[in-house]
């Protein structure tokens, strides 16, 4: 029987890490891609299943280039990919650093999109497999105070949906994850850990991954996970975009 090979961008902690524990617990051997490599070692030991790890900087112009000659040289046949790699800033458009913002929109959609561009054919080509990319509630509406982060998650929300269109009838799964706060260290990192939005709303990590895996599972297109995910979905659905401007706006202002 061949292996079911999932490939697991930015696995080293948060989302990712459960995600690769949840596909190892369904039996599949796994290919982890992140930068920090100690991390990735931790976490390929604890798993009852094949693992290989690429400690890999995903930001880098030629990272998926490199994934995917890496996956040739391991003879890694990928039947899942789960885009995960992912960070935010929190800040003002036009005082936040130049770099950051250049490196975020590199991991957040080009990087995303070669990978998904490099794996899909051969997907299309075995008619099994899938591609979950997560995205974000953020991709829903405009984001001050992070919008370079927003407008990132919504090219990944929009990608994912017309892919999943192209690829309809050809067995494979192609759903995006669309998460509103969770307990990782993505606040943290984003600085927004303090914030309004993830004071009241934030989800714990397992439970956010579980929900996005089984919506995966069943071959949902965009998977909100809990009530209030859905609610959010439905309110800014029917509320004018000046006013979900300013109500982000409110809920993310910097302290």
């Amino acid at each position: 029987m061949d292996k079911r090979w999932v490939l697991i961008t930015g696995a080293s902690s948060g989302i990712g890490e459960e995600f690769a524990r949840l596909f190892a617990a369904d039996g599949h051997p796994l290919a982890l891609v992140a930068r920090r490599e100690a991390m990735l070692e931790n976490l390929a030991a604890s798993l009852p299943v094949e693992v290989r790890i690429l400690p890999q900087d995903l930001s880098d112009p030629n990272a998926a280039e490199h994934v995917e000659h890496w996956l040739h040289v391991q003879e890694i046949e990928v039947e899942t990919l789960v885009n995960n790699a992912g960070f935010g800033k929190l800040g003002e458009f036009i005082h936040l650093d130049h770099g950051d913002q250049m490196q975020m929109i590199r991991l957040n959609v080009l990087t995303l999109a070669d990978l998904t561009h490099r794996l899909l054919p051969g997907m299309i080509e075995r008619g099994r497999g899938g591609v979950l990319n997560v995205a974000s509630l953020a991709a829903l509406q405009a984001g001050p105070y992070m919008a370079t982060y927003y407008a990132t998650k919504a090219f990944v929300l929009h990608l994912t949906e017309a892919v999943r269109e192209e690829t309809l009838g050809k067995g494979i799964t192609v759903s995006a994850f669309c998460p509103g706060p969770v307990l990782t260290e993505f606040g943290d990192v984003a600085g927004s850990s303090s914030s309004p939005l993830f004071r009241v709303g934030a989800m714990s990590c397992e439970r956010a991954t579980l929900l996005g895996y089984e919506g995966f599972r069943k071959g949902r297109a965009v998977i909100l996970p809990g009530f209030m995910t859905k609610l959010v979905n439905l309110l800014v659905r029917i509320t004018p975009r000046a006013i979900t401007r300013k109500i982000v706006k409110k809920l993310q202002e910097p302290e």
